[in-house]
């Protein structure tokens, strides 16, 4: 199944959310230390518990690549828990000089066997094409992020008056030659959200920002189904992941996925 159709089917589903597996083995509960792999053990707690309820898994690979080759274990292991047919994302953030980027595209899509993957864009088309050329996957390319320094280059004003991160919408727009585009826009920048949205075009959408970055899911979705929009995924990492510090925290996590997906099933069946 390429991976704009699994995102589709979910949407159809009225699932937007995209559990992020920030697993941090600082903020895992303490009882998982015992385990042979605590992280592993937490993800597939995390996993089990929300499979039903998911429309995407981002694992951020910062967490795993600092724990060396038992990190990449790790990563290729937590897929397999994953079912088929829900979207899986690389938030790498990668993009680098061609031949470079076609490394990175090789491991992401052929090795792991990722459904999609974060660029960023600054370095131009070509240092992206590579990952584009992968036609059945998914490239959600950075926009406008939801950390504070995004003021310093994605909203630069241009020479026409528009924004940088304008700029980055129309340009990936142009690319999505294969309908294998998306792009990153935080889930705090409302107003923009708002302004924008109908630049977007048919790209894929990725909101990072809810939760612990002080974002709403529930006005994210209000601007899009005001909008007569899907094709997008909500991401909810720490908010949803570290609920509890005991036993429970799997299924406080399934509570809060199901309470989710509730307000968006009472928002788009209005």
């Amino acid at each position: 199944m390429k991976a704009l159709d699994k995102l589709l089917l979910k949407n159809d589903e009225l699932k937007f959310v995209c559990v992020g597996l920030d697993s941090d083995l600082n903020k895992i509960p303490k009882y998982l230390l015992s385990e042979t792999e605590p992280i592993l053990e937490f993800n597939r707690n995390i996993v089990e518990a929300t499979k039903e309820f998911a429309a995407a898994y981002k694992i951020n690979f910062a967490f795993y690549e600092a724990l060396g080759q038992k990190g990449f274990e790790i990563i290729e292991k937590t897929l397999e828990f994953i079912p088929d047919d829900i979207l899986t994302i690389a938030d790498a953030k990668r993009g680098d000089i061609e031949n470079t980027s076609e490394m990175y595209a090789k491991s992401v899509f052929e090795h792991f066997g990722f459904d999609a993957i974060t660029l960023h864009p600054y370095m131009g088309k070509d240092s992206l094409q590579p990952f584009l050329n992968y036609k059945d996957k998914l490239n959600f390319i950075l926009a406008l992020t939801s950390n504070p320094g995004y003021i310093d280059f994605e909203k630069q004003i241009l020479k026409d008056g528009t924004f940088l991160y304008q700029k980055v919408i129309s340009s990936v727009a142009q690319w999505n030659q294969y309908k294998n585009c998306g792009i990153v826009f935080g889930a705090t920048n409302l107003d923009e959200l708002q302004l924008n949205i109908n630049l977007f075009s048919d790209l894929s959408i990725l909101l990072p920002g809810v939760g612990a970055q002080g974002g709403s899911f529930e006005d994210v979705i209000k601007i899009f189904h005001q909008h007569k929009r899907k094709n997008f995924i909500v991401n909810v990492s720490r908010a949803m992941i570290y609920l509890s510090s005991d036993k429970d925290f799997s299924q406080l996590a399934e509570k809060e996925i199901q309470k989710l997906n509730d307000i968006a099933k009472t928002i788009f069946i209005k």
